[in-house]
């Protein structure tokens, strides 16, 4: 009996040994760190054999496939034995693909992943389509190959699940952007993360699509390069040449495939700000490709409600409004939401630094920053990058320090931005406990 190890007790970990069970796999699940107790109650419920705290390299080693989750890096000391042993190493993306023939739309990109992930989920789940969510957000799709069994399924891609990916093919691959982002985890070189985000179009046949931002340098230097079978889907702000989405001059998105052709007022769209306008698009264009009526696009393209922590409107008091984009933990995810504000804007920045490069948002915050409050355990590269560069920088420790900092400096009409630029794990345990603590501090001011 071939025996499956899976390395990792989160989501796609325990999705993966459920359906490694199910197809009668010799399965052992070990996790170095603490498993969270819904899925050790899972996989106890399932009689997975298990173990947290540890990895026991005699009951690891001897696997014929190890199957990483995607937070483990190749570096990690049990990693590094696995690959001396030449034992293979895969993806739970890539093993769930194995025991599926529904369609598969794979959307990867350093910003706007998850907004045109979900957008995309909702067209086609408002259209009447049998549709999965997975990736990054959603449900582990090895779980949902096993136990639910859907015609499609829109899946998130990071570039740390499509390390191992190898016979997995998307039917519709989506990139949004190339920004740097991770690159601890690729050398400090840029290339080996572009490699990384390039495994989406693996093994595209003629039959496929590959949608993409025709104005992002990096994907276009990169397309110079390699070839894909893939028919080309590019998209951007204005017609060019060979563009299938774009705004034309009264103001109309356009989204004109050969299967498809809808247009509708940008102003009509639910999402607002340019980088929103090219999730919209590469959202729209996915469900072009699989027959959505026009009707349905639309619809769902007007009523979309957003997604949580990501440009998210939580309240304004006293004339000024909070805006919560605590999932902004790169630089350029605080390029788009700064591009997407009004003037008179004071911004939260601070957390873990990635090795940030702060001059890709200088402009703009030259243009409609009045104030930066930081927020985190050491600030000191923030402010000292931008202490001339605005009016007032204030040193924060704490959210709610920072959020009474900007109450205090904010004035009626002005905008109060949370938008990192950071990793959270400083002083919160993830994005999400960030902006939710930052939204219930923003309640506390309104009493």
């Amino acid at each position: 009996m071939k025996r499956i190890v899976v390395l990792g007790g989160g989501e796609s970990g325990v999705g993966a040994a459920i359906l490694a069970k199910d197809k009668g796999f010799d399965v052992f699940l070990s996790d170095f760190g603490k498993i969270p107790a819904r899925y050790s109650e899972q996989l106890a419920a399932e009689a997975i054999p298990f173990e947290d705290g540890k990895h026991t390299e005699e009951l690891i080693l001897n696997a014929d496939e190890v199957i990483k989750s995607p937070g483990i890096p190749p570096t990690a000391p049990i990693m590094v034995k696995i690959t001396q042993r030449g034992i293979p190493v895969i993806s739970e993306i890539e093993f769930a693909g194995r025991y599926t023939d529904a369609k598969m739309v794979c959307i990867t990109g350093s910003n706007g992943k998850t907004t045109t992930t979900l957008l995309t989920y909702h067209i086609l789940k408002n259209a009447g389509i049998n549709v999965g969510l997975a990736g990054n957000v959603g449900k582990s799709l090895a779980l949902q190959v096993a136990r639910e069994k859907h015609d499609v399924y829109v899946i998130e891609l990071s570039s740390f699940q499509l390390e191992n990916m190898y016979d997995f093919k998307a039917n519709v691959a989506v990139m949004l952007n190339i920004t740097p982002d991770h690159l601890d985890r690729y050398e400090y070189r840029m290339q080996n993360y572009i490699n990384a985000k390039f495994r989406i179009i693996r093994n595209l046949t003629p039959e496929d699509a590959f949608i993409y931002w025709q104005d992002d340098p990096v994907i276009t230097a990169q397309l110079r390069s390699i070839k894909t079978e893939a028919a080309m889907y590019p998209f951007g702000e204005h017609f060019e040449k060979n563009s299938e989405a774009y705004v034309d001059d009264n103001g109309q998105l356009v989204l004109n495939t050969d299967r498809i052709s809808l247009t509708m007022p940008r102003s009509d769209l639910s999402l607002h700000g340019l980088h929103n306008l090219y999730n919209s698009m590469a959202a729209g264009l996915s469900a072009c490709l699989l027959d959505i009526k026009k009707e349905d696009i639309r619809r769902a393209l007007e009523d979309f409600d957003g997604v949580e922590h990501r440009l998210e409107y939580v309240d304004t008091v006293g004339g000024v409004r909070y805006i919560n984009d605590s999932k902004a933990t790169n630089v350029n995810s605080c390029w788009y939401a700064l591009e997407s504000m009004p003037r008179n804007v004071v911004l939260i920045l601070g957390g873990k630094d990635k090795g940030n490069d702060y001059t890709e948002i200088e402009p703009l915050v030259k243009k409609k920053v009045k104030a930066i409050v930081c927020m985190g355990k050491d600030n000191t590269k923030l402010l000292d990058f931008f202490k001339d560069k605005v009016e007032a920088i204030y040193d924060t420790h704490s959210l709610q320090d920072a959020v009474d900092t900007c109450a205090s400096v904010a004035q009626s009409g002005d905008t109060v931005l949370l938008s990192p630029c950071c990793a959270s794990f400083d002083l919160f345990s993830s994005y999400e406990d960030r902006g939710r603590q930052f939204k219930d501090a923003v309640k506390k001011l309104n009493g």
